[in-house]
């Protein structure tokens, strides 16, 4: 738990206890990056985001960087776009302060038991052929580098980030700092098209990225 509220912290570690769920606090975000790189059996991330050193819509991104781990974001801050942005880089949930622990327990355990089908169904699923490298704006498909525009990182990047979900034409304009608000939903047809024709000179074998009509695109 990333919490600088100590007596918070204190609070839920005290009553997940009674649940039989261990939780490791630190008021640092940093020093939690630290602790993923240290101990890799750690399940969930409960993360404020009103932190020192780094505000916590900042940390996610960063933890991505390094794994999966789901993370149920819990702050007192109730402005509709931290929210949006939170669970779009990554968040599994937000739970706005105040709250009873009875419902943080109760969104723990969904979550741990949907992470644990996931695991059991993924088991044969081949190795992810897409490689993100955010610090770069970069993207390896099956290891090798795609050459892309800003624009089509940002619409790939927004598709590998989704994990398999339906991402909306509107959605890419408005992620994207690289493609104009106005830009019409048609531009981002193209955009596609071409993003397939990078991909397909690697690999043409099927079709990597498929169109849900009436909506938007979803990696396979």
């Amino acid at each position: 738990m990333i919490e600088d509220d100590l007596e918070l912290a204190q609070i839920i570690v005290d009553y997940l206890a009674s649940f039989d769920i261990e939780v490791t606090t630190t008021d640092s975000p940093y020093n939690g990056l630290a602790m993923l790189d240290v101990n890799k059996d750690y399940q969930l991330i409960i993360l404020d985001l009103t932190l020192p050193e780094i505000d916590g819509l900042e940390l996610i991104p960063k933890i991505r960087e390094k794994s999966e781990i789901p993370i149920i974001i819990s702050s007192a801050r109730d402005d509709i776009l931290d929210k949006v942005m939170g669970l779009e880089r990554g968040a599994d949930d937000y739970l706005p302060k105040p709250y009873n622990p009875r419902e943080l327990q109760a969104r723990i355990k969904t979550i741990l038991k949907r992470v644990d089908i996931q695991s059991i169904s993924k088991k044969d699923e081949p190795e992810k052929v897409f490689e993100l490298k955010e610090n770069d704006f970069q993207i390896l498909f099956k290891g090798e580098h795609l050459n892309l525009t800003l624009a089509e990182y940002d619409i790939l990047k927004l598709l590998i980030q989704r994990n398999h979900g339906v991402v909306s034409r509107e959605d890419f304009i408005y992620t994207s700092d690289n493609i104009e608000d106005d830009s019409s939903l048609k531009n981002i047809d193209v955009m596609i098209s071409r993003i397939r024709s990078k991909i397909s000179k690697i690999d043409n074998t099927k079709q990597y990225i498929k169109s849900i009509r009436g909506i938007g695109y979803q990696l396979i």
